[in-house]
């Protein structure tokens, strides 16, 4: 019985596939790690709050300045035209002369903005809409002595929206 030898040329690792799919593997997942942290060093993670405590313990406060809009009978509809906000508050009570609106991104902390409008007439306010991304924003108008409160969902497609106090659950 005789063997038979199978002559082979002699070729070089380099030239082969299999170490470079070898190494390939290890490569990707080093490039996929380096991606993954440049994406969590520019992009914050604002979903904890580091007084997380003394805003659980500060809930009853907004619940009674959200009670407080409902007694009033507070209801505001919100005017968007171009860069423009303009904002009418109807219920009982003296209107103060200017109202906080805050436009809260619902995920990025960042993101978030606060405009005064300033009192055109008898319950009528006027204001510059700040820079905001499409999409869906919460929204909170209160007076600047922080007596009441009013909350509402707003999407930047819309021209208008009616926010009532009585929206309690």
């Amino acid at each position: 019985m005789t063997t038979r030898t199978i002559d082979r040329p002699n070729v070089r690792w380099y030239r082969e596939p299999w170490p470079w799919i070898l190494l390939g593997l290890p490569a990707s997942v080093v490039v996929a790690g380096i991606a993954t942290l440049v994406i969590a060093i520019k992009n914050e993670d604002g979903l904890v709050a580091e007084d997380y405590y003394k805003q659980g313990l500060a809930i009853n406060r907004v619940i009674e300045r959200e009670s407080r809009a409902a007694e009033m009978g507070l209801m505001a509809r919100m005017l968007v035209a171009d860069r423009n906000v303009r904002l009418s508050l109807e219920g009982s009570g003296e209107f103060p002369d200017r109202v906080m609106v805050r436009f809260v991104h619902p995920t990025r902390a960042g993101e978030d903005r606060e405009i005064v409008l300033m009192a055109i007439g008898s319950g009528w306010y006027q204001g510059s809409l700040p820079a905001l991304a499409q999409g869906r924003w919460h929204l909170q108008i209160e007076d600047a002595m922080s007596t009441w409160r009013l909350t509402g969902t707003w999407v930047t497609s819309q021209k208008s929206l009616l926010i009532s106090g009585a929206q309690l659950p």
